[in-house]
């Protein structure tokens, strides 16, 4: 069997490690683009950018299916050996990304008033606000086509071109946030002109590691691009990732209303303590891509056993990191928590309900794993179906729990949400398999 649908562990760890890495930046900038608006010695600054932030990233999040609906035909294409269709796909996901920035960008007004009726904040914070937001949103179109392109690389086992594109994007911004708002004294809006600059550049260095498909006429094969069969399948798959994503996001938010009425200390411990479940995505997130190439070439290529082997050693690498996060919190857990907050109710609160997070990379990897498969196999149907039961599961949960257990058992309540989707997916997991000889 040729090297295309063969996975092997140094295939597995040359697709994740720089996945890995890439997501190591995102942090970082996080941090740069708070400390830098911190130096100009007022609340508002920060408070503005932290807001502005959250709403556009939320608002852009909405079309993440694109990554994963790119990724998934991308490598099923690439399976089949049709590169027609390969280039087809980054055409289709360009035009969408082209569509919806220009959406976003024609009705901002409507969008950033709805979204600070649902988190209003002062005035001043909200002038300053709404100021960065109105420059970043001429850049959502390029926001939105990396998710594309990315998705297309990553189904090419290209992960190095996604590392060069995400440390390019994010060094750029923060070396931009330094000159503008600490040199030229920009204040927010500089913050904003840098992000703006830094992700339309990121869409060029992209683009240009997709030179080979822009330069192939398939790209401006219309007929193929705006194929009805073609478009209906892609259209579905992204319907069915944006309601499983919409539920997950669901049970976070909800899980943050729910600790908030547990008072203020519990509130701030979780906050601390997501922290560790964010690591824990960033390190699996990229075995979990590696699911999704090579899973997905496997099922264009009709390889059963091939696909077979992609989901076992990408599971138990993945297995194996969740392990290793455990270990590490456990023994370094508490000093983490010391060092993102300085109060000591706080600290006594998360390391109280630190025990949930040595549980959590271990109870969670199957779902994560799993995600990255069902992914790659286009099996959306069934991510969005496991994911209904997966919220209903955790409802339940919370409305048992809480009251007897408080904030354990909201931490328990979440952990059941994995265990569930984990299981869900897993009982689906045959019929997947079975897909790739029908």
């Amino acid at each position: 069997m040729s090297d295309l649908v063969m996975p092997t562990h140094r295939r597995v760890l040359r697709i994740a490690f720089p996945i890995v890495l890439s997501n190591a930046t995102v942090p970082i900038l996080g941090v740069v683009d708070t400390g830098v608006v911190g130096q100009l010695g007022a609340a508002e600054p920060i408070g503005a950018v932290g807001l502005g932030a959250i709403i556009l990233t939320a608002i852009y999040w909405i079309f993440g299916f694109l990554r994963m609906g790119t990724a998934g035909l991308t490598a099923q294409a690439l399976g089949a050996r049709d590169r027609a269709e390969v280039v087809a796909l980054l055409s289709r996901a360009l035009l969408l990304a082209a569509v919806a920035g220009l959406g976003l960008i024609a009705l901002q007004a409507p969008l950033f008033a709805g979204a600070f009726l649902v988190a209003p904040a002062s005035a001043g914070v909200e002038d300053l606000a709404r100021g960065y937001m109105a420059i970043r949103v001429w850049s959502a179109p390029a926001a939105i086509a990396i998710y594309g392109v990315t998705g297309w690389l990553i189904a090419q086992e290209r992960t190095r071109a996604v590392l060069v594109l995400q440390v390019w994007m994010n060094g750029l911004n923060m070396a931009l946030d330094l000159l503008f708002v600490l040199g030229l004294g920009w204040g927010v809006d500089g913050v904003a002109v840098a992000t703006f600059l830094a992700e339309w550049s990121g869409l060029a260095v992209g683009l240009w590691f997709c030179r080979d498909a822009l330069r192939d006429p398939a790209l401006r094969a219309w007929e193929r691009v705006f194929d009805r069969a073609r478009l209906v399948r892609m259209a579905a798959l992204n319907r069915d990732i944006l309601i499983r994503s919409v539920l997950l996001e669901a049970i976070f938010v909800s899980f943050l209303f729910f600790a908030a009425d547990l008072g203020d200390v519990t509130l701030a411990a979780n906050q601390v303590l997501l922290q560790f479940l964010h690591v824990t995505a960033y390190a699996l997130d990229g075995f979990a891509f590696a699911a999704e190439a090579l899973v997905g070439q496997a099922l264009g290529a009709k390889a059963r056993g091939a696909l077979r082997r992609g989901a076992v050693l990408t599971s138990q690498w993945g297995f194996a990191i969740g392990l290793a996060l455990a270990l590490g919190f456990a023994i370094g857990g508490g000093r983490l928590i010391d060092l993102m907050t300085t109060a000591e109710d706080v600290r006594q609160a998360a390391k109280a309900f630190l025990p949930w997070m040595l549980a959590a990379p271990i109870l969670g990897a199957a779902a994560w794993m799993l995600d990255g498969i069902f992914i790659g196999a286009t099996r959306s149907h069934d991510m969005r179906n496991m994911m209904v039961v997966s919220a209903g599961v955790y409802a339940v949960a919370v409305a048992l729990l809480v009251p007897a257990f408080g904030n354990h058992g909201l931490w328990a309540a979440l952990m059941i949400s994995f265990v569930a989707r984990g299981i869900t997916l897993g009982l689906r997991y045959p019929a997947l398999e079975a897909s790739a000889e029908a």
